[in-house]
């Protein structure tokens, strides 16, 4: 059973976002997102990041485990003890709901943990396994004006492009040639296009479009999965494949911006698979209170205590 003295702030730090970022963006290569999920993808590998971060300044040990291939190939867990770990978080980025959690953190154990049903086929992880639990306090701007007032007040922003299935992952799969991008734009903007080779690697590309003007670019593009660039462009761009139909036109706001604008981190509880399913109410989702979870600080003990064992 949970109490508030069991929850486990974990401070927040730019830096996280942009990890967040640069994974939810290779996992556009095997994956198709929109952008609310694309910011949630963002935020749960910030509460990745802020948990390794938290063991290791915390000393208790933990291994890294590649995920299955079939899963998530850009995917490392958490083992700790042996025992593989699969961190569900949740973004609140409602503000009064941050502002209730920051000032009484315990109102947290009121509501529920959830996770999709039956969430071990085919994942690589067993009824041993540990389920963590998490939430990310937040906020976004995705609205044109709350966007302009972050620009205003310098604060970061990520504006991408997601690209059409037609050019995320082309049907055949084949070189799309020498991609052609032109702006509309009155001055010179910088640009990155993420996409795909050949075997499906994740590649990009920064280039400097001039006002008005062609460049082709000469890389072996064989999926284009979104472009990002670094201010909101006062024109349409376009991106041309000779293998593609037609020219992919973008309007100058259709750059959403996936920046999470983190606040507090806050681990919960925990409870193995097996645990978590015996217990939990059956509907679309698997759920229960998070005051039912165990509490972390216990289970880190625990570690501690296995890890000095295995060394004796």
């Amino acid at each position: 059973m949970l109490t508030a003295a069991d929850l486990l702030r974990l401070p927040y730090t730019p830096d996280l976002t942009e990890g967040g970022i640069a994974y939810a963006l290779r996992s556009l290569s095997y994956t198709n997102l929109s952008y609310e999920q694309l910011r949630r993808k963002v935020a749960g590998a910030m509460v990745e990041l802020a948990f390794r971060r938290h063991l290791s300044q915390q000393e208790i040990p933990f291994e890294i485990t590649a995920a299955t291939p079939f899963t998530d190939p850009a995917r490392f867990d958490v083992s700790l003890g042996g025992h593989r770990c699969d961190l569900k978080s949740q973004l609140i980025s409602n503000r009064k709901k941050i502002s209730t959690l920051t000032r009484d953190p315990a109102a947290l154990l009121h509501s529920s943990a959830l996770i999709t049903i039956e969430p071990d086929i085919g994942d690589g992880f067993s009824d041993h396994d540990l389920l963590l639990f998490a939430v990310t306090l937040g906020l976004t701007a995705t609205a044109l004006n709350d966007l302009k007032k972050t620009i205003a007040a310098h604060q970061p922003n990520y504006l991408i492009h997601l690209m059409p299935q037609t050019w995320r992952s082309p049907h055949p799969w084949r070189n799309l040639g020498t991609l052609t991008l032109k702006s509309d734009s009155a001055s010179e903007m910088w640009m990155e296009i993420s996409g795909q080779n050949q075997r499906r690697e994740t590649i990009t590309r920064r280039v400097q479009l001039p006002p008005k003007t062609r460049i082709q670019l000469d890389e072996s593009f064989y999926g284009v999965t979104a472009l990002h660039v670094k201010n909101i462009p006062g024109a349409r761009v376009g991106l041309y494949s000779r293998t593609q139909s037609e020219a992919h036109i973008i309007p100058p706001l259709d750059w959403k911006n996936i920046w999470v604008y983190g606040i507090d981190i806050l681990l919960t509880g925990y409870l193995t698979r097996w645990e978590f399913r015996q217990r939990a109410k059956t509907a679309k989702r698997l759920s229960l209170p998070l005051a039912d979870l165990s509490p972390l600080p216990d289970l880190f003990d625990r570690v501690r205590v296995w890890n000095a064992e295995q060394k004796k």
